[in-house]
């Protein structure tokens, strides 16, 4: 079993940057795809990027609305994995979520959840 911990998440002004955490325990951490997601309220839980088990940088994946602006990465050494969010939106408001799956972008493929972490970005 494999337990998620989010942390980084709070409020800032559109423009601003946050790095999420993601502390995973087990040792199974480098077995698993890493991604991020993210539920704004009244709407589904987005796909944000995902990252391979070995963090292969050419097969990392980002939705189309946050490419250019966030970087996903990991340390499987560590079981930490982070996402790091600069020129921040309104658009960005969501719960942040980290999980563990397949290399997919389907929230359905990903077996391991954090908590979530609060984002909120102001105009």
């Amino acid at each position: 079993q494999v337990q998620l911990v989010e942390s980084g998440g709070g409020s800032v002004q559109a423009g601003g940057s946050l790095r999420l955490s993601c502390a995973a325990s087990g040792r199974t951490f480098s077995y698993y795809t890493m991604g991020w997601f993210r539920q704004a309220p009244g709407k589904d839980r987005d796909f944000v990027a995902r990252i391979s088990p070995r963090g292969d940088q050419e097969q990392i994946r980002y939705a189309d609305s946050v490419k250019g602006r966030f970087t996903i990465s990991r340390d499987n050494a560590n079981n930490t994995g982070w996402l790091q969010m600069n020129s921040l939106k309104p658009d960005d408001t969501a719960v942040y979520y980290c999980a563990l799956g397949s290399y997919s972008v389907r929230s359905a493929d990903y077996n391991y959840w954090g908590q979530g972490t609060q984002v909120t970005v102001s105009s």
